[in-house]
């Protein structure tokens, strides 16, 4: 992994998927073969806490309704407002996104500082549901895609976070289509066999990683 991409010293994949496509699954086992992850949700719920920018950002555009009893962003209430209505969702998206953006770049950088005192070239992973919606693909060297199908994607959902058929379909629908995603990636893992067989698939990827970057 010799070749130098946007950030000298890491190689910075972006992982990305549909809802409930299994991309926290990939994510966990690339952590397990030793790259740094950069978790976009956790970073979003980082930048709107309470008492942050991004919060009373979204308060202001959304108003107190999305703000719990002890002072958290409401998600679900929120999600409730977002995934019916598009204008909402690109508002909540231009306050998010910029901030997840800053944080991400700040993360890339720890582990670039990280790497260049162990000597060792290393691996980050930008776990982002968002990714090419964000504009975080663009500090990315190259794009992974989790896919399964639809079918797939609303019995997860269903079963996972127990909401309706409807609701279910409104999420995956919010969301860029899993086929635009697969045009625009690098490589695409496929999520629809069993887990020993994704897992061969990242294990080719990772080790092509360190073979041939440029493959």
């Amino acid at each position: 992994m010799s070749r130098e991409g946007k950030w000298p010293g890491i190689r910075v994949i972006g992982l990305t998927g549909g809802i409930a496509s299994g991309k926290s699954t990939v994510s966990e086992m690339l952590a397990g073969l030793g790259a740094a992850i950069i978790d976009a949700d956790i970073l979003s719920r980082e930048v709107t806490m309470p008492g942050s920018e991004g919060l009373r950002r979204i308060r202001e555009a959304f108003g107190d309704e999305v703000i719990a009893p002890n002072g958290n962003l409401d998600r679900r209430r929120l999600g409730r407002i977002i995934f019916h209505d598009t204008a909402a969702r690109q508002r909540l998206n231009s306050i998010i996104h910029p901030l997840v953006i800053e944080r991400t770049e700040q993360e890339l950088r720890r582990v670039q500082e990280e790497a260049r005192k162990s000597g060792k070239v290393a691996v980050a992973v930008v776990d982002a549901p968002l990714l090419f919606e964000a504009g975080v693909d663009s500090i990315c060297d190259e794009v992974w895609v989790v896919a399964v199908t639809r079918k797939t994607q609303a019995e997860r959902l269903i079963k996972r976070e127990g909401y309706a058929l409807d609701e279910a379909l409104s999420r995956i629908e919010a969301q860029m289509p899993l086929a635009e995603k697969e045009k625009r990636a690098t490589h695409i893992i496929d999520n629809e066999g069993t887990p020993d067989q994704t897992r061969e698939r990242v294990l080719q990827l990772w080790e092509r990683l360190f073979r041939d970057p440029d493959a």
